[in-house]
């Protein structure tokens, strides 16, 4: 059968002011009337209920997510006692799903990106199930064709196509290699080359196929890991997960398993995807008008153009002369930056982690 996991202990940083610790960007509805969590979720449809979903976060988050999530059972929302990276994270999972089911099919989402139609995420999600079924020490993953030399993201070389034996299936290759984010000239070149794709971070792989990879690669983290899901379900449970996870020398999964695994496949990902990154974001899902600006909530803007104005409840931003700017209101904080220097929001967020101002983050 086919699980599920979603990915949702991210802090959210560069869309401070309105991601903050205890309701970090997955949490929001940025893109539309549902939370990122919520969507990740309902997006699975009838492909994965809610019986068979996980969701890993930290600590601090488990009972917010509980609340957005109510149709999940309680023990479904696991809290990481402390941050270390994917792979430990989506080790866990698989390990609980392989105590429930040996032969468990396993999709691992990240909770902050929007994908659109749902319908052909689901289908992808079909076709990738049905790739590992017929061999099943691949391991699956999405790829989105370039639309522009992103630096910001990994990349993943395709080789030799899969021959597809049913009809609608996306196009599907064995990966030559996995690229780290590149410099400018280096994803120009990626995107000139025809045969690079944005890694989506979007994974389908047996759960016993995953838990050999990492005892492969990173014995001492299976290890951590296995200990871990054996005391699951006992009172022993809580201080065994907090010992054990804190032991683990945290490591994302690319670097743990998918740059050192073969085989395997990426599928041509054929729905829209956003990884929503930044404040930017938001003129690619809301659109722009003719001045270029995105504006969202009460505002009004003379002689400004190609900039992102957000606003909270019945407060009005009024905006006069200005370019290029992100302005984005909330109860307690304002943030005006360019948007060519939105990086600098994480040096706003660390300057207020040093002057002890955490009543705004």
């Amino acid at each position: 059968m086919l699980y599920a996991m979603i990915m949702a202990g991210g802090s959210g940083t560069r869309f401070w002011p309105a991601s903050r610790h205890a309701r970090p960007k997955q949490l929001l509805n940025l893109a539309g009337e549902l939370t990122m969590v919520q969507a990740t979720a309902k997006r699975l449809g009838a492909l994965v209920p809610p019986s068979r979903t996980l969701v890993l976060t930290n600590q601090r988050l488990v009972a917010p997510l509980a609340r957005q999530l109510p149709e999940l059972p309680a023990a479904a929302i696991l809290g990481e006692p402390c941050r270390r990276d994917t792979a430990p994270a989506i080790g866990l999972a698989a390990a609980l799903v392989q105590r429930q089911d040996a032969d468990a099919t396993l999709v691992v989402m990240p909770a902050d990106h929007v994908i659109q139609p749902v319908a052909a995420f689901q289908r992808a999600i079909s076709q990738a199930a049905q790739l590992v079924a017929d061999q099943p020490a691949r391991i699956v993953t999405f790829g989105i064709r370039p639309s522009y030399p992103a630096e910001s993201f990994g990349y993943i070389e395709r080789g030799e196509p899969l021959r597809s034996s049913r009809d609608g299936d996306a196009p599907a290759f064995a990966v030559t290699s996995f690229r780290e984010k590149p410099a400018a000239a280096v994803a120009q070149s990626y995107l000139a080359a025809g045969r690079y794709y944005w890694n989506s971070g979007i994974f389908v792989w047996k759960a016993r196929t995953i838990l050999a990879a990492l005892a492969r690669f990173e014995p001492l983290m299976a290890a951590h890991l296995g200990a871990i899901a054996a005391s699951f379900g006992t009172d022993r449970f809580d201080a065994t997960f907090a010992d054990e996870f804190s032991a683990i020398a945290g490591k994302s999964i690319d670097y743990a398993v998918m740059e050192r695994y073969e085989p395997v496949v990426v599928v041509e990902a054929p729905f829209d995807w956003d990884d929503l990154g930044s404040w930017r974001a938001l003129a690619r899902l809301h659109g722009s008008d003719e001045q270029g600006n995105t504006r969202i909530g009460p505002t009004v803007a003379v002689r400004t153009t190609n900039s992102i104005i957000r606003s909270s409840n019945d407060h009005l931003i009024a905006a006069i002369g200005v370019d290029n700017l992100i302005v984005v209101h909330t109860p307690d904080a304002t943030l005006v930056a360019r948007q060519d220097d939105e990086e600098s929001v994480r040096e706003i967020v660390q300057l207020l982690h040093e002057r002890g101002w955490d009543q705004y983050l």
